[in-house]
């Protein structure tokens, strides 16, 4: 009865190993596969087959304006890149123009992209 309980616990094994490793051809093209989890932390054993989701995980969603530089955050970079009195001078949908004044400069102008961490343009 032992040798036979060993027998179709092998064969289920080399099944499983088999079923699992038949999709990786088709995965590059299609998305598709079959997980198999044998428990580990605080979830049980597990399985289950997901198809056409290869890219969800691991594209950024863009949203434009949502982390944009703000004219607050241009004056702010602008006093720590060393500006003293710094204003805005102008603004568009793409950039904002501070002026302030620098190390033995009268007035020194600076253009901020408005996209995030406000990188400088000229």
């Amino acid at each position: 009865m032992f040798n036979f309980i060993k027998t179709a616990a092998l064969s289920a094994m080399i099944g499983l190993t088999a079923l699992a490793a038949a999709p990786t051809a088709a995965n590059a093209q299609n998305g598709g596969g079959i997980y198999l989890g044998f428990g580990s932390g605080y979830h049980g054993a597990n399985g289950g087959f997901h198809f056409g989701d290869r890219d969800r995980h691991h594209r950024p969603v863009y949203r434009p304006g949502r982390h944009a530089c703000t004219p607050g955050q241009a004056v702010r970079k602008a006093s720590r890149m060393g500006l003293r009195n710094v204003r805005i001078v102008g603004e568009n949908r793409r950039a904002i123009r501070v002026v302030g004044r620098g190390h033995g400069h009268p007035r020194t102008i600076m253009v901020f992209a408005k996209a995030p961490r406000c990188p400088v343009i000229r």
